[in-house]
């Protein structure tokens, strides 16, 4: 056998097992044309059943923890946020935690609004990508601001409140 007949079977050994581990993962999705014009058969209207999948993995996060991250609050009873938008006209801060769950907060005339050495601020000197901690009242569409300043996040804080799980412990 010649150097390349050799070199022949090699590829074709090697990228045919490549080929055949990776078809039993998933069907092709390409839809090209066939040397002849035959048009290629139809592809399935449902998809085949994950016969590869394991059912005894355990996701990192528990699900039941996604839903109490957003509450979790500091000695202070204030919560950490990023700020998505500013709503001046109607006084709103559209805010995110951390996990990127959003909440629509109302800012009212009684709202305490701080920078980061305390003193007084507006609600116009809030830009979108701040990072912040607030109190406050009333849940869902009635969220209301108490107490709101702005503030950065430590990784102390941050392991704390969103990273107290026993897999990085």
């Amino acid at each position: 056998m010649n150097k390349g007949t050799q070199l022949a079977i090699a590829a074709l050994l090697l990228f045919g097992g490549i080929a055949g581990s990776t078809a039993a993962q998933a069907p092709p999705t390409h839809h090209w044309q066939r040397p002849g014009g035959a048009p290629p058969s139809a592809p399935p209207s449902t998809p085949p059943a994950a016969a590869n999948v394991p059912t005894n993995v355990k996701p990192a996060v528990p699900a039941s923890s996604y839903a109490t991250i957003p509450g979790k609050k500091n000695a202070a009873g204030e919560q950490f946020f990023i700020v998505a938008s500013i709503d001046l006209q109607q006084s709103q801060l559209l805010l995110k935690y951390p996990t990127e769950v959003t909440l629509l907060m109302k800012v009212t005339p009684q709202t305490k609004l701080a920078d980061e050495s305390g003193n007084p601020i507006k609600l116009s000197d809030f830009r979108a990508g701040d990072t912040l901690w607030a109190i406050s009242t009333g849940s869902g569409d009635d969220t209301t601001a108490v107490k709101v300043r702005k503030g950065q996040m430590t990784v102390a804080d941050l392991h704390r409140y969103y990273l107290d799980y026993e897999a990085i412990k």
